[in-house]
Order: C-alpha cells, then structure tokens, then sequence
C-alpha cells in the first residue's frame, strides 16, 4: 500500500463531504460563519474523521454517507478546539496550519464565537443524523462518546490541567493525564463512536480501544519532538511555543531519544491490538507508523 496516496484519497472525500455541512456565509452573522469556515478550509490531516470512518469500514459498517455527519462534527470539533488553543489567553500562536490564526484575522471576539458556533454545530449536526438512523441507540452511544471525548472529562480537562501546569515542574502522571485527555481522547472516541455505529462486540471495542489509546499517546510523544526539532514551513505553526510557555513535555523530561524510544513503544503495542482483531486493514497498521515517522 502506498499510505501517503492512501491518506490523501480519504482526506479528498472527506472534504468533499464536509463542504455540505459548512455554513453559508450570508446574512447578519455572516462574519461569524466566514471566520467559522475559515478554519474549517484551513486544511490539516483530518485523522480524526478518518479515524472514525475507516473504524466503521473495519467492522462491516457499509454506507460511509450514512455516518458521515459525525465524522464532520468531530472535526468541526477539533478545529474549534485549535482556534481556542491559539487565543493569547492560552496558547497564543499566530500560525496555525500554515496561515495566520483565526484571531489574527477576525479578532479575538469573533474567534470565541467562531469556536462556539462550531461546537454548537457539530451537535446539532449529529442529533439530526441520529434521528435519521433506525439504531437510534447506536447513533446516541457514539455521540455520547465524542461528548465525553471533547467535554470536561476529555479534551477540556487536560486543556485546563496544561494550563495550570505551565511553569511548574510536574510528574509523568500529570503529563499523561494532559496528553491523554488533551489529545488522546479526541483520537480515542471518534474511533469507539465509529466501532459503535458498526455494531462492533464488546471485546472488539475493548482492542479498538488499546489501538486508539497507544497512538494518541504516540501522537503527542512525536508532536512534543517536532515542536524542537520540526520544520516551522512543513508544521505550518511556530515551533519551540512548548519551550517559551514553559510546559513540560516528553523531551524536557526525558530527552529527544528516549521521547522517540517511548514513542516507538506505543505505536508497537498499537499494533499488537489491532492485530488480535483477525481482521486484515493494512491502512490501520500503516497509519500507527506514519504517526511516529511523520515529520508534520
């Protein structure tokens, strides 16, 4: 398999399909729904709908379009997190995806509301999906996965304990809990929502479940190196913010090759569970490599 063309095959349907979920830029609000758009054309990987929607392949889910409003929601989701994590009260970057933040072009009111709107519209967006679906009960168990994914016991917290963290010297225990939930939870629920909707077993839910968790935690590992050792122009964002606000990370704590050796260990023991599947989805395995080879 040629991953990278296989990649960018699922990220060209993908944004095909999101285009009919994006808002029209019309009306009073029109300044809100471009700066919403904005962010959403804005590009970046789109792993976390693929993550979903190659889950649900995985498990005999047919009809892709059938689910394909959740997979807009979760992204709608994850860019209305980066908008956020760009204002000057977190983050505050400049560069995002290769072009000025969100904030930097519609200002730091219209940004809030922008991320607002975003996370407004992915719900409402998989609520109406979801009575559009006979197993409604599904439909409602994977929204309340990416509800617990992107709320206050998934992304939310570990984005306020990084926060609180800054500055200080924290233990691994910390540092897992903020990639784990600031990360990992969004690369976690979307693949158990898609696992869900396919009427995955419970055993099969609980290997989906080893997988997503090894490379979201690998995800992190990889975007703490880049962060030093990363190509400013290939990232499209600033690297070294990590250093300049002062936040523990995998190499402050233990070094560049023992981050890349941890790193390789998770993406090992990710493939491991996914093969205890018995079921061939060479794009899976493929994609646990491209997470530690990635130089983006």
């Amino acid at each position: 398999m040629d991953f990278k063309k296989s990649l960018k095959e699922r990220k060209i349907l993908f944004e095909q399909n999101l285009k009919s979920f994006m808002p029209d830029e019309e009306g009073l609000c029109k300044t809100l729904y471009e700066s919403m758009n904005y962010s959403l054309k804005a590009g970046g990987k789109r792993l976390r709908p693929i993550l979903l929607l190659e889950t649900y392949k995985l498990f005999g889910g047919k009809e892709s379009e059938r689910i394909m409003p959740f997979a807009a929601a979760i992204e709608m989701i994850h860019t209305y997190s980066l908008i956020h994590d760009d204002l000057p009260s977190m983050d505050d970057d400049d560069l995002r995806r290769g072009k000025p933040t969100n904030h930097k072009i519609y200002g730091e009111g219209i940004a809030v509301l922008a991320g607002d709107g975003l996370l407004n519209e992915a719900f409402e967006i998989m609520v109406k999906a979801s009575l559009n679906l006979d197993d409604k009960e599904s439909a409602l168990m994977a929204m309340n996965h990416i509800c617990e994914g992107s709320g206050t016991k998934g992304m939310i917290a570990g984005q306020v304990v990084d926060l609180e963290s800054e500055n200080k010297d924290i233990n691994i225990d910390v540092l897992k809990y903020i990639h784990e939930n600031k990360t990992g939870k969004l690369i976690l629920k979307p693949m158990l929502a898609g696992a869900v909707l396919a009427g995955a077993s419970k055993g099969e839910i609980d290997n989906v479940k080893t997988y997503a968790k090894n490379i979201g935690q690998a995800f992190q590992v990889m975007d703490d190196i880049l962060d030093i050792v990363g190509d400013q122009d290939k990232l499209g964002k600033n690297i070294g913010s990590d250093e300049e606000n002062n936040k523990a990370t995998y190499p402050s704590l233990f070094g560049l090759e023992k981050s890349k050796e941890i790193a390789n260990e998770l993406i090992e023991d990710a493939k491991l569970s996914l093969k205890k599947l018995n079921k061939e989805d060479e794009f899976l395995l493929n994609l646990a490599d491209y997470i530690v080879n990635r130089d983006y």
